[in-house]
């Protein structure tokens, strides 16, 4: 988690909510950062896992990512609870709920959903206090 909270305070040089995520294989070898670089692309998809899943994809010339866990700092949201799944990553481990739009137990349920045909473990609440204080603070000083 430490690794993807680093990538979350880099997220910050471009205005981008600090989320960082990271995709570990096997071994624990460092596959793929990511952060959310919405702001710094203009694109609406460049959230931390979907990042982090593409970059470990094109080290490992393989779309299939069994055998990997995914690190982010903020509980998955539908569209990267989606990738997820479809990248066959079978452990997930977050920090912080997101109360509002988390797709991996909180709004939805998508990591476990018996209707698809792959399902994550996941193991939520990791360094939670941590990664929820700088989501905190971040939009604490964007509203008015």
């Amino acid at each position: 988690m430490g690794i993807a909270l680093t990538e979350a305070q880099r997220a910050l040089t471009t205005a981008d909510v600090p989320i960082g995520a990271v995709v570990l294989g096997p071994d624990g070898e460092v596959l793929g950062l990511g952060r959310n670089e919405r702001e710094a692309h203009g694109d609406p998809t460049a959230h931390a896992e979907v990042v982090a899943i593409r970059e470990a994809a094109a080290k490992l010339g393989e779309w299939r990512l069994a055998d990997c866990t995914l690190v982010v700092t903020l509980e998955p949201c539908t569209m990267c609870a989606g990738a997820i799944v479809l990248a066959r990553i079978p452990r997930v481990v977050f920090g912080a709920w997101d109360e509002k739009a988390g797709a991996a137990g909180s709004v939805f349920d998508v990591l476990r959903e018996r209707r698809l045909n792959h399902w994550v473990e996941v193991f939520p609440g990791v360094r939670e206090e941590e990664c929820a204080a700088l989501l905190k603070e971040f939009f604490g000083g964007h509203r008015h």
